[in-house]
C-alpha cells in the first residue's frame, strides 16, 4: 500500500475550527429542536425535505453565531475590508459545502444515521442558489469562500433574484425556459436585514441652485424611488473562525400599494408600483433585445450598485462615525476597497461620486481622489459585445445626475490626461472618450472603469497581455502600472473535497497536510504517478464516479451509457466562442466514420454536454437543438454498436457539475485562441483527474505549463495565428472546399437525416460557418482538433499512461487555487490584513 495514516496537521485534528468539537449528540439535539419547534414536525416523520431543512437550520444556528463573532472581531481590529460587487453568484447548494468547511460532515452524518437518513441524500434536497449564468458567478462564489477561509474581512454584494437565470428543459430537442423557483418557500440559509434597507432615487430632473457663496449646486429631484431590502447569506470559511456574508438586494416599492385605489375596487392597479419594483430583481439578465428590456437591465444594475454603495458608507459610519469630518474620508480610503467584477457594477463609481458631492458636501477633487483610491476593476472579456455600452438617452432619462457627473469626469480626463500625452489629437480623444459618438451616442462603461480604478486586472496571463495589447493599449500607455494580472482559481473545498469524497479520502490518507487549505501539497502525488498500486486506487475511484454518473444520466435523459467508455465532457455557457459546435462537428465526423466502418478501432466514447443558451441568442439555441437531434440519431443507431453516445444534460447548474466533474475523463476547453479570458471549468476538471483537450487560450496555457506537454492535448491556432488569419480576410469556404470530411459533415446538416421529414432544419449551423464567415475559426481548427482527438484515443487505450496523466493533472493544480488568487489581490490590489 502507498497510503499512510493522517497526521495531526490534517483538517480533522486542527484546533482552529472550534465547531469541530460539537458532538454527534449535540447535532442530533439541534436537528430535533428545529423539527419540533421551527417546523412543527414529529421526529419520526419520514420526510427528507423536513429533515434537510431542520439540518440546515441547525447548522445555520452555528454559522450565524460565528458570523456575529466574526463581525465583532473585525470591527475591534479595524481591518480594511473588501466589498466585492458582482451581478452574478453561482452558489449552488450549501449544506454539504458548509458542513465540510465547519468540519462537521462526519458527525452530522452519524447523527442523521441514527434518525434513519443518509446525509448524502439530504444534501440532494433543496434548490441551487443559482444566481448567475456561468464562470463569472462561480468565480465570485469561489472568491468569497477563499476570503473567509483566509480570514479577510469581506462583504459580497449582489441581487436577490426571485428566479435567477432560468430552469432549462428540452422539448423535441429545443431549449425550453421556465422560472427557477429557488426560494419558493424560503431558504434556510438567508437572513433578512430590514434595518439595512436603502431607498434609491431614479428618473426625475436636475435643478441648478445658487449657493450663498456664489457657487452652483446641482440638486437631483427624483421622479421615483425604489426600496432595497438586503438578504444575507453567510459565507463559511474552511477550517477557519471566519464567516463573512453575501448581501443580496431585493427590490420593492417604496409603498406597498395604493390603499385608496384598492378601496375603489381597482385591485390590480393598486399593486402596480409593487409589481414594477419587483420586476427589477425578478431575473438575472432580462432580455434586452427591446427598449423595455434595456431599461430594466440598466435600472437593475443601478439599483444593485446604489444599494451597495449606500450600504458600504452606512457600515463605515456605523464603525468609524459620521463622514461629516473631512479627515474621515481619508480613513474611508484606508479601510474600504471596492472590487468591480466585470462592467456590470460600473455605475457604482458614479453613485459614489454623487453621494460624496450631493449628500456629504465633498468637493469634486477630493471626491474623485476617493473614488480612484477605493475602486479596482476586473476585466473578464475581450469580446466587444460584452463590454457594456449604454445609450446617453437612457442615462439622461433614468440617471440625469449621474450623466452630468460622467460628462465632467470625461471632460477632465480628455483635457488633462489624454491631451497631456497626445496634445490636440482629436482621433485619440474620440477613441478614449467615455462617450462613443455616432448615430446613437453611448457611454463606454469599461472606459469609465479603467479611467477610475487604481488597478485593472485580467484573469489569466494571456488575457491580461491581450487587454494591454489589443483592448486598452492607449490606457496602458497612459498608466503603465495600472493594468495587471490575477489568474483565476477555484476553491478545492467544493470542487474536490465536497463533490468528490472518494478522491478526497484518498488524498487525505496519502498527503501529510491539509491539502484543501494548501493545494500545493498535492504535488506530493507526483512521485506516485507511476506507482501501479496508486494508479489502481486513483482510477478505481474514477470508475466509481463514472458509474454514479451513468445512473444520473439515465434518470435525467433515459439514455444508457457505459462507464467503460471515455467520458468526454464540455460543460459551460453556450456561446459560439466556446465552440460547442466544433465538438458537434467532430461527433458527426466520428459517426460518419463508424457508419462507413462499424469495426473502426476506437475506444467507445460518451460525449457529455451541459449548457444554457441565453433566451435571445438564436444561434446558441440552434446549436443545442442540433446537438440533441444528432444525439437522438446516434444513440438509437444499433449499427455503431454503442461505440458513440451523445448526452446533453438539461438544466446545467452547480449541483449537476458536482456530479459530472468527478466522473470526467476528458475536459473540452476548445475556445478560439484569444477569446476565453481564463475559464475555471478547465481547473475544476483537471483537479479531479480529467485530461484537457484544448487550445492555447485563457488559463489553458498556464495549465499546460504546470502539467507539461505530455499530460494535455493542445491543438489549433494560436492567438497570433488567429490575428494573421483575420488580417488575410479569413475565408471559411476554402476549408469547406478543401477538406472532404468538413464538406460531407456540413452538407449532411442540409438533409433530413437527423430531422426526418424536415430537411434543412439544421442548416443554420452550416450557414454560420460559411455565409456567416465562421467568426470563431471552427473550420480552420477542425483538422487539428480531429488529430488531437485521435492522439487522445490512443493514449486512453494505454491504461497506465492515462492513469499517470490523470494523476499528474490532479497533482499539479496547486496554482489554480482561489486562495492563491485572493492572496494576489490582497498583495497587489486591496492591501488587506487578517483580522485577529
Amino acid at each position: 500500500m502507498v497510503t499512510k495514516t493522517k497526521t495531526s496537521t490534517n483538517t480533522q485534528s486542527s484546533t482552529k475550527n472550534k465547531t469541530q468539537s460539537i458532538t454527534v449528540a449535540e447535532i442530533s439535539q439541534r436537528i430535533e429542536h428545529h423539527l419540533k419547534f421551527t417546523l412543527d414536525e414529529q421526529i419520526n416523520v419520514d420526510q427528507k425535505p423536513a429533515y434537510w431543512r431542520a439540518t440546515s437550520l441547525a447548522l445555520n444556528d452555528i454559522i450565524v453565531e460565528k458570523l456575529q463573532n466574526t463581525k465583532a472581531r473585525q470591527q475591534q481590529s479595524e481591518v480594511k475590508s473588501v466589498n466585492y460587487l458582482s451581478l452574478e453568484y453561482l452558489m449552488g447548494r450549501l449544506l454539504s459545502n458548509n458542513l465540510h468547511n465547519l468540519g462537521l460532515y462526519t458527525n452530522t452524518e452519524k447523527a442523521l444515521k441514527t434518525m434513519g437518513f443518509e446525509l448524502a441524500d439530504l444534501c440532494e434536497q433543496g434548490a441551487d442558489l443559482a444566481l448567475g449564468n456561468g464562470g463569472l458567478g462561480r468565480l465570485a462564489a469561489c472568491f468569497l469562500d477563499s476570503l473567509a477561509t483566509l480570514d479577510y474581512s469581506a462583504m459580497g454584494y449582489g441581487v436577490h433574484y426571485q428566479h435567477g437565470l432560468f430552469k432549462q428543459s428540452f422539448a423535441d430537442g429545443q431549449q425550453i425556459e421556465t422560472p427557477d423557483m429557488w426560494r419558493e418557500f424560503g431558504s434556510p440559509w438567508e437572513i433578512c436585514r430590514p434595518e439595512s434597507s436603502q431607498t434609491i432615487p431614479l428618473y426625475g430632473h436636475i435643478e441648478e441652485v445658487a449657493q450663498a457663496n456664489g457657487t452652483i449646486k446641482s440638486v437631483w429631484h427624483a421622479g421615483k424611488t425604489l426600496k432595497g431590502v438586503p438578504w444575507d447569506v453567510p459565507i463559511v470559511g474552511y477550517n477557519s473562525d471566519t464567516v463573512n456574508a453575501l448581501r443580496l438586494w431585493e427590490c420593492r416599492a417604496d409603498n406597498a400599494f395604493d390603499w385608496d385605489t384598492f378601496n375603489h375596487g381597482d385591485y390590480l392597479q393598486a399593486h402596480q408600483q409593487q409589481v414594477a419594483a419587483e420586476t427589477v430583481s425578478k431575473v438575472l439578465y432580462p432580455n434586452d433585445e427591446h427598449e423595455a428590456g434595456k431599461e430594466l437591465r440598466f435600472v437593475q444594475q443601478y439599483f444593485f450598485c446604489a444599494c451597495s454603495v449606500q450600504d458600504i458608507i452606512a457600515r463605515f459610519e456605523n464603525q468609524y462615525g459620521a463622514l461629516a469630518e473631512q479627515s474621515h474620508w481619508q480613513t474611508f480610503c484606508e479601510k474600504v476597497a471596492i472590487q468591480l467584477n466585470d462592467t456590470h457594477p460600473t455605475i457604482a463609481i458614479l453613485e459614489l461620486m454623487r453621494t460624496l458631492i450631493d449628500n456629504h458636501n465633498v468637493d469634486w477633487d477630493n471626491a474623485w481622489a476617493i473614488c480612484q483610491k477605493v475602486f479596482a476593476y476586473t476585466n473578464h472579456t475581450l469580446l466587444p459585445e460584452a463590454l457594456e455600452k449604454w445609450s446617453v438617452a437612457l442615462f439622461q432619462r433614468v440617471l440625469p445626475r449621474h450623466l452630468s457627473i460622467l460628462y465632467r469626469i470625461n471632460e477632465a480626463f480628455l483635457n488633462d490626461d489624454v491631451n497631456a500625452l497626445w496634445p490636440n489629437n482629436d482621433d485619440m480623444r474620440a477613441r478614449l472618450s467615455l462617450i462613443e459618438e455616432g448615430h446613437e451616442p453611448k457611454v463606454r462603461m469599461a472606459h469609465l472603469c479603467v479611467v477610475t480604478a487604481h488597478r485593472v486586472n485580467g484573469v489569466a496571463q494571456i488575457h491580461s497581455d491581450l487587454v494591454k495589447q489589443d483592448l486598452f493599449p492607449e490606457f496602458d500607455q497612459l498608466w503603465p502600472t495600472k493594468l495587471t494580472n490575477v489568474t483565476n482559481g477555484i476553491t478545492p473545498r467544493r470542487w474536490l473535497k465536497a463533490c468528490n469524497p472518494l478522491l478526497a479520502n484518498l488524498l487525505d490518507s496519502t498527503i501529510n497536510a491539509d491539502w484543501a487549505k494548501d493545494l500545493n501539497r498535492l504535488s506530493e502525488l507526483k512521485h506516485l504517478a507511476d506507482n501501479a498500486d496508486f494508479q489502481q486506487q486513483f482510477m478505481a475511484i474514477k470508475q466509481q464516479n463514472k458509474i454514479a454518473l451513468t445512473k444520473e444520466i439515465k434518470k435525467l435523459t433515459g439514455i444508457t451509457v457505459s462507464p467503460d467508455a471515455i467520458f468526454d465532457v464540455q460543460i459551460k455557457r453556450l456561446h459560439e466562442y466556446k465552440r460547442q459546435h466544433l465538438n458537434l462537428l467532430h461527433i458527426i465526423s466520428l459517426y460518419r466514420q463508424l457508419l462507413a466502418n462499424p469495426e473502426l478501432d476506437m475506444q467507445p466514447r460518451v460525449f457529455i454536454f451541459g449548457a444554457k443558451a441565453a433566451p435571445g441568442y438564436k444561434l446558441a439555441k440552434e446549436i443545442i437543438y442540433a446537438t440533441n437531434k444528432v444525439a437522438e440519431k446516434i444513440n438509437n443507431d444499433i449499427r455503431i454498436q454503442d461505440k458513440l453516445k451523445v448526452v446533453f444534460l438539461p438544466n446545467y447548474r452547480v449541483s449537476l457539475a458536482e456530479k459530472i466533474i468527478p466522473a470526467a475523463d476528458v475536459s473540452e476547453q476548445i475556445s478560439t485562441a484569444g477569446k476565453e479570458a481564463s475559464g475555471t471549468g478547465n481547473m475544476k476538471l483537471a483537479l479531479n483527474g480529467a485530461v484537457t483537450i484544448g487550445t492555447l487560450d485563457g488559463a489553458n496555457i498556464e495549465i499546460a505549463e504546470e502539467v507539461g506537454d505530455d499530460n494535455i492535448f493542445i491543438f489549433g491556432l494560436t492567438v497570433d495565428e488567429v490575428k494573421a488569419l483575420d488580417a488575410q480576410d479569413y475565408n471559411s469556404y476554402q476549408y469547406y472546399q478543401n477538406n472532404a470530411e468538413i464538406r460531407a459533415c456540413l452538407d449532411w446538416l442540409d438533409t433530413d437525416y437527423f430531422t426526418p421529414g424536415n430537411p434543412g432544419e439544421l442548416s443554420s449551423i452550416k450557414e454560420s460557418f460559411l455565409a456567416g464567415g465562421d467568426p470563431y475559426k471552427v473550420l480552420a481548427d477542425f483538422q487539428s482538433y480531429a488529430d488531437a482527438q485521435l492522439a487522445l484515443d490512443k493514449a486512453y487505450r494505454n491504461p497506465s499512461q492515462w492513469a499517470k496523466m490523470a494523476i499528474l493533472n490532479t497533482a499539479l493544480m496547486g496554482k489554480f487555487n482561489s486562495d492563491r488568487s485572493i492572496e494576489d489581490y490582497v498583495q497587489n490590489i486591496w492591501h488587506l490584513t487578517v483580522s485577529k
